[in-house]
């Protein structure tokens, strides 16, 4: 069996974080900021976790935002947050970058 990704079982989850992906770093910037509005929604301990993740990872993981420690809070976040609120996060998140952009989109 193929190893999954977090996001996989999802399809909203995964078409997001891959068009995500292949955004240009400014799109990203914007996505992760976006994102991390999810802090306001999540318990502290998932949080703490998050950083947790940040210091294992940062500039050493193999994951295409691993490079980025504004990104890996952004997607560790997500990946942390409730089903539901992953889901209507992602479908933000798709809409937002069918649009270009982030102005007025609100978790």
């Amino acid at each position: 069996m193929v190893n999954k990704r977090w996001y996989d079982s999802d399809p909203i989850l995964k078409e997001a974080l891959e068009l995500l992906r292949l955004q240009p770093v400014e799109t990203q910037t914007e996505a992760a900021e976006f994102m991390l509005k999810l802090q306001e929604q999540v318990a502290a301990e998932v949080i703490d976790h998050v950083y947790e993740i940040i210091n294992t990872y940062q500039g050493k993981g193999n994951r295409w935002y691993d490079n980025d420690p504004m990104m890996i809070k952004a997607v560790e976040l997500l990946r942390n947050a409730p089903a539901n609120i992953q889901r209507v996060a992602a479908l933000k998140l798709l809409v937002a970058l069918e649009q270009k952009s982030f102005e007025g989109v609100e978790l």
